[in-house]
């Protein structure tokens, strides 16, 4: 027998994250850690969190315990589509304001091993934002906000920071020198793999969502110069930890 039940629209998602009764509670505020060694980093940084955690996908959620501010940490992720689920499945649990931490490559010629870059817009250019924004917009920015708030923060510690585009691409071995020539022309800062599409979450779920990611490497002069190793890098990524910290502390106020 055909279903006679019209559906409510072409567009409405048929599978949807929900919440169930002993679904975990993240809290309104979340940081979202896509290297391993930096969510342990964080986690040691946040005494309020549980020691024991939660399984999100193939992720770790360590959740707020009751005497500590409201601040959850997941992670590891790499790549557009795991990075979506992440946060959705956060939002249908009570996330609100999300930052995001992550290591990208420089593209622009200012930018160096261990700088920081607070993102500003990203250049779509994986798979998943087009599912939530159409095929017809080309970048997509953050929760105005949330990055000025990370901007403050930045700021208040006295922690150096770039600003500007960033360039997203499901594909790590398709960076070529004519696609890096083409967004160093338009001025983008940094690639990596997950902004864009977290950024069109955020907008299609209204909620907030921001950027900070660390240089871990370079290939604005169209050659790759690994950092991973650098104290540079090491810095830099204490820094931002700092950083995204403070902001988060603040918002949980």
């Amino acid at each position: 027998m055909i279903d006679s039940v019209l559906p409510v629209g072409e567009d409405t998602p048929i599978v949807n994250p929900v919440r169930h009764a002993g679904s975990p509670r993240p809290g309104k505020v979340a940081v979202m850690v896509s290297p391993r060694a930096d969510l342990d980093r964080y986690r040691h940084r946040m005494p309020w969190l549980k020691k024991d955690f939660s399984r999100l996908y193939l992720s770790r959620l360590y959740l707020p315990d009751t005497t500590g501010p409201e601040i959850s940490v997941v992670g590891p992720m790499i790549g557009a589509p795991y990075a979506a689920m992440i946060l959705e499945t956060l939002v249908a649990w009570g996330c609100r304001q999300v930052v995001f931490f992550g290591w990208c490559g420089a593209i622009g010629r200012d930018v160096r091993i261990g700088d920081i870059i607070i993102a500003e817009n990203a250049v779509i250019d994986e798979g998943t934002s087009r599912h939530y924004l159409g095929d017809d917009i080309r970048s997509v920015g953050p929760a105005e906000n949330l990055t000025r708030r990370l901007h403050q923060s930045f700021s208040t510690q006295k922690i150096d920071f770039h600003q500007g585009s960033v360039w997203t691409t499901d594909a790590v071995y398709r960076e070529t020198r004519g696609k890096v020539r083409h967004h160093q022309q338009a001025g983008v800062l940094g690639v990596e793999m997950e902004l864009a599409a977290l950024f069109s979450v955020g907008r299609y779920r209204s909620v907030e969502v921001a950027g900070v990611l660390v240089v871990s490497d370079e290939l604005s002069r169209l050659t790759w110069q690994p950092g991973f190793k650098s104290a540079a890098f090491k810095t830099g990524r204490t820094a931002a930890i700092d950083g995204v910290l403070d902001c988060c502390l603040g918002l949980s106020r």
